[in-house]
């Protein structure tokens, strides 16, 4: 189980992220963050979207990982 420290530098990365995401009629959701790895929802615009790996990957892994740089993986569940 991930500690308080760590799941708050994750919220704070989202929130950087998530005006970004509403932009583009997009939003992401913080499920879990267990054994250094984030599990999130893309939602809206962003669940469909045919870049939504890319965008996982360069700006929500990359910016979390800023936050938290022990934190190994984002994953995307559908």
């Amino acid at each position: 189980m991930a500690t308080k420290e760590t799941v708050n530098n994750v919220e704070k990365a989202l929130e950087e992220i998530r005006p970004f995401l509403l932009s583009d009629g997009g939003n992401i959701k913080l499920l879990s963050v267990e054994n250094n790895i984030v599990k999130v929802q893309l939602e809206g615009a962003c669940s469909g979207c045919s870049v939504n790996q890319m965008t996982l990957k360069n700006g929500v892994e990359a910016t979390i990982k800023k936050y938290a740089p022990e934190i190994e993986e984002v994953i995307n569940v559908a």
